[in-house]
C-alpha cells in the first residue's frame, strides 16, 4: 500500500479528530462550561470523522484477512456514521446524557481503539511510523 492522495486525506482527517475530540469533549465538563467553543470543536470534529469514515469506504486492503478488500477495521465506518446520527438525534430531543455518553464512546472506539490498530508494525501506518520514520522495525 502507498500514501494515496485518498490515504493522506483519510489520516489527516483521523488525526485532526484524535487532536480536536478531547477540546470538544473537555469544553462541557467542570463547573466553567465553553458551550461556543464546544459547538465549534464539537462540528470540526464531526466533519473531520464523517470524512474520517466516507473517506475509509474506498480505501481498501488485500494484505490483511479481508471480504472484497475490506477488512475488519472498515466495521467502524457504519459504527461511526450511525453513532454520529444517533448523537444528533439525542441534542434534538434534548436529551445531553445521551449525546455525551455517545460522543465519548465514539470517540474511544472510533478514535482510540481504531488509531491503536491502525499502528500496529503490520499495518500501513504502522509500517510508516515504527518501521520508516523511526526505524524500530
Amino acid at each position: 500500500m502507498q500514501l494515496t492522495p485518498l490515504i493522506a486525506v483519510h489520516m489527516s482527517a483521523a488525526i485532526g479528530a484524535v487532536l480536536i475530540g478531547p477540546v470538544a469533549l473537555w469544553a462541557r465538563k467542570g463547573r466553567t462550561q465553553r458551550p461556543m467553543l464546544h459547538r465549534a470543536f464539537g462540528y470540526a470534529w464531526v466533519t473531520l470523522m464523517l470524512v474520517t469514515a466516507l473517506s475509509a469506504i474506498f480505501i481498501r486492503d488485500f494484505g490483511l484477512p479481508n471480504l472484497g478488500g475490506y477488512t475488519p477495521i472498515h466495521l467502524l465506518v457504519p459504527f461511526t456514521l450511525v453513532n454520529l446520527a444517533m448523537a444528533f438525534r439525542y441534542l434534538l430531543r434534548h436529551n445531553i446524557v445521551g449525546h455525551r455518553k455517545t460522543m465519548q464512546s465514539l470517540y474511544v472506539g472510533a478514535c482510540i481503539v481504531a488509531g491503536g490498530f491502525t499502528l500496529l508494525p503490520n499495518r500501513y501506518l504502522g509500517q510508516l511510523i515504527w518501521g520508516q520514520w523511526l526505524g524500530w522495525i
